[in-house]
């Protein structure tokens, strides 16, 4: 049994597909490695926000304790009877 030899149209076209599949694939590459980034930074984000959570969910159950009181009412600036505040104004 004899085979009959693809003609040049027939190669041009194989190759064409060919060069078109391998662009292709290079391009799916590239943008994979931009949504594992995108996935990091979200993990990353994730993390971050469950740590602040666990802060507030700590703040709130010490929400009675003195030290914690005293602590929020620096944080907003506030200071306690007869002491002076410095403020460094120069930065």
């Amino acid at each position: 049994m004899t085979f009959k030899r693809a003609g040049f149209l027939t190669k041009i076209v194989v190759l064409a597909l060919l060069i078109y599949m391998a662009i292709s694939l290079l391009d799916l590459r590239g943008k994979i490695q931009e949504v594992e980034g995108q996935r990091a930074d979200l993990a990353r984000q994730v993390t971050d926000q469950r740590l602040e959570n666990q802060k507030l969910e700590e703040a709130i159950a010490n929400s009675s304790d003195p030290e914690m009181l005293e602590q929020v009412a620096r944080d907003r600036g506030y200071v306690e009877e007869n002491e002076t505040l410095f403020v460094d104004v120069a930065n």
